[in-house]
Parts: C-alpha cells; sequence; structure tokens
C-alpha cells in the first residue's frame, strides 16, 4: 500500500510538472463557412511560425489549439460561439495567448472577457477604428473593451481609419464623380463604409445614396435598379465576401450597372472571386487591403511566402502572413518574459519596439496599434487581384 501511494505522489508530481512546463496558444477564427479558406492559411501561418522554433520556447513546451467561431447555422462567426471561447480560453490556466479574431465584431465580444484575465489578444485581422482608437468609433470605445483599464489587446494590421481614406482618396483619382455607398449593417462593414463616406464628401464626391443590406437576402436586383437610376459611376460595399459581396457583384452586373465596384479588405480573398464569378468582376472592381500582396513580400515576408508556397504547394491567402506575424510576436513575448505569467506575457506584447518580422520593422502604440501604414488598391482582372497603387511605404 505505501509502494502504491508513494507512485500515486511521484506521479502527481510528475503531471504537474509536466502541466507547469506548457504553454498554450489558441486561436478563435472562423473555420466554417466561405472564411474558413482565409482563416486556413492563417492557420498555416500560425503553424509555420510554432514549427519555427521547434514548438520550444525557454523551455515550455508549446501547444497550439486552433478553435473555430462560427456556426453552420450563421455560415460565419457567431457571437455565442466567440463568448464561449474567450470564456474557455480564460478558463484555461494553460493559455497564455488568444490570436483572433478576424471579424471586428467578434472582437468586440471577446475583449472585454479576455481583459479582465489580462489574457493577451493579438488580432491578424481586425479593422474596425473603434475596438483601440479613442475618437473613432462609439462614445464608450475603446475603454469598454478595457475594464481592468490595462490593454491587452492588439493588431499587426492597419485600421480602418486609414484603409477608409485611402480608398476615397482613390476613387477621386480615377476620376469618379457620384457613388453610392452601401454597407452590411455589421461593426466591421458599416464602421469603414462611414469612414469613406466622410472623406469622400469632404474630397467632394456626390453621395448618391448610402444604405444598409440585409446579408440574408437571396437577391439585391431592386436594389440594384435604384443604384442605376442614380447614374452613381461607382459603388462602395462596406461588408465581406460572407455578407453578399459576391452576390452583390452579380446583380449589379445583371441589372445594367455600370458603375465601378470598389470593396474593403473583408473581400480580399478568392472566395469572393468563386462566389461572384470572375467574369462579373474583372476590370470593373477595385479592392483595398491593409498592406502588401503575399507576392509583393520583401525580406523576411518574401521568405516567409516562399517557404509557404513550397509546404503547402499554394499561394497564400492575403491574410496568412498577418496569421504568422501574430504567433511570432507571441512567441518573442514569451521567450522575453521568461515565465508562465498572462499579466507579464501580456505587459511583453505592449512593450513590441521594433519589431523586424514578415511584414518589416514596426511597433505597438499604446493603443495596441501597429505603426504600419502600408496600404494597397488591386483590381480584380483575370479572376485574379493585381495591383494597381501602394500607399504609405
Amino acid at each position: 500500500m505505501k509502494h502504491t501511494l508513494l507512485c500515486a505522489f511521484f506521479l502527481s508530481v510528475a503531471g504537474f510538472a509536466s502541466r507547469a512546463e506548457t504553454v498554450k496558444i489558441v486561436s478563435s477564427l472562423p473555420r466554417t463557412g466561405s472564411a474558413n479558406a482565409q482563416a486556413q492559411t492563417m492557420v498555416n501561418g500560425i503553424k509555420m511560425a510554432l514549427e519555427e522554433i521547434g514548438g520550444q520556447v525557454n523551455g515550455f513546451k508549446i501547444v497550439y489549439e486552433d478553435w473555430d467561431d462560427a456556426s453552420p447555422e450563421r455560415g460565419q462567426w457567431d457571437p455565442a460561439i466567440e463568448a464561449a471561447n474567450a470564456q474557455k480560453a480564460v478558463k484555461d490556466p494553460d493559455i497564455m495567448a488568444y490570436i483572433g479574431t478576424y471579424n471586428s465584431g467578434a472582437a468586440k465580444i471577446s475583449m472585454p472577457i479576455l481583459n479582465q484575465a489580462l489574457l493577451v489578444m493579438v488580432s491578424p485581422a481586425n479593422t474596425y477604428p473603434g475596438l483601440t482608437k479613442p475618437g473613432l468609433g462609439e462614445a464608450n470605445e475603446p475603454t469598454v473593451y478595457r475594464p481592468t483599464g490595462k490593454v491587452n489587446y492588439f493588431r499587426v494590421v492597419p485600421a480602418d481609419d486609414i484603409q477608409g481614406d485611402v480608398a476615397a482618396q482613390f476613387a477621386k483619382e480615377i476620376g469618379v464623380k457620384k457613388v453610392f455607398i452601401l454597407h452590411d449593417r455589421e461593426l466591421y462593414g458599416k464602421g469603414v463604409a462611414d469612414v469613406f463616406k466622410r472623406v469622400a464628401g469632404k474630397l467632394g464626391l456626390q453621395i448618391a445614396g448610402y444604405e444598409g443590406i440585409d446579408p440574408k437576402s437571396a437577391n439585391f436586383r431592386s436594389l440594384a435598379t435604384k443604384i442605376k437610376s442614380t447614374g452613381a459611376d461607382l459603388v462602395y460595399f462596406g461588408g465581406t465576401t460572407q455578407t453578399s459581396a459576391g452576390q452583390l457583384a452579380k446583380d449589379l452586373v445583371a441589372s445594367g450597372v455600370k458603375a465601378k465596384l470598389m470593396l474593403p479588405d473583408g473581400c480580399r480573398e478568392n472566395a469572393l472571386i468563386e462566389s461572384a464569378g470572375a467574369e462579373n468582376l474583372n476590370g470593373r472592381t477595385y479592392v483595398t487591403f491593409g498592406g502588401l500582396p503575399p507576392s509583393e513580400l520583401k525580406g523576411k515576408g518574401r521568405e516567409f511566402y516562399d517557404a509557404y508556397k513550397t509546404k503547402f504547394k499554394a499561394e497564400p491567402e492575403a491574410y496568412a502572413v498577418y496569421g504568422y506575424e501574430a504567433a511570432k510576436v507571441v512567441l518573442e513575448a514569451i521567450k522575453r518574459a521568461g515565465k508562465k505569467d498572462r499579466e507579464t506575457i501580456r505587459a511583453t506584447v505592449a512593450d513590441t519596439k521594433d519589431f523586424d518580422g514578415a511584414l518589416g520593422k514596426w511597433s505597438f502604440d499604446e493603443n495596441g496599434d501597429t505603426s504600419l501604414k502600408v496600404m494597397m488598391v488591386e483590381e480584380i482582372k483575370d479572376g485574379k487581384f493585381t495591383p494597381v497603387k501602394i500607399v504609405g511605404q
């Protein structure tokens, strides 16, 4: 009996030691619905970052878990699932970092939950300004997401206050006179549409209309007919592929609308071309994005691009490198922190300065925003995203 108890004691101690040496990183991204193709490449990027360090940092075994924040019912991110993911992360003492989300609306839900536990959150894709920037969102943003008063949320992609501005400036440059603005009524889509509307107005563009659509509508033919009657020479849609950008593009063409179509980064994915059909996009569709196309990355970014293509035998989607960069930031913070402690790791991420990564050399500011300002405008030609203009290099 004594021998049995002794064995049980040592097994218990060994189990505790093993657990103490494990640090978990989780991601919360849409793995159900059409955004999964984009999410998969972000997950691929995260896994590549982990493979580079052999799954070990400072003696800690790094364990990664890939979580879905979408549901079959919605076909995209689901508020209930995102909240559950955040709560699950908080309750697991081994989880030291949360990579996500893809959708800004999802971030709005998980941010205050994770903040209360001082669990660091690094987003590879959120662009809604109000998540971080005072005065650029609702009256209580971003303090409502920081109940502890500390910043635990960071993003490696430029926000929509820059993107919407660049889109409006480009519209002016290509000779647009009258624009009809649409949005999907969601946090991200309406946010970027509002920035575009504000800047377009300042630039003297005539606003022919401004409406929110129902993404669940079977079609937008009546709306397309209305747009055609205004004589608008550009339609701007603040939304994503998952909120019917493809259907909108098809209906505009079918209704004889000659206006160009401009879309934000939430549509910068192959799923857009698949849903709309290249024939409905070619030569008439512009897409803005925060950063460079994967094939145009330089230095460490180019190394990532080449390694990705070799490993996965495919072109990375636009946000793959941002998943990779988010993971690299987290891993570097765990290394610099030197201990398994959420607050220490959070503070170390906040102190990220002159990070020399795949996106170039950049820093986080006091609000958790990247210092990177590079934006790109692409045109869809021959069923592919083709760079037209790069701003902020």
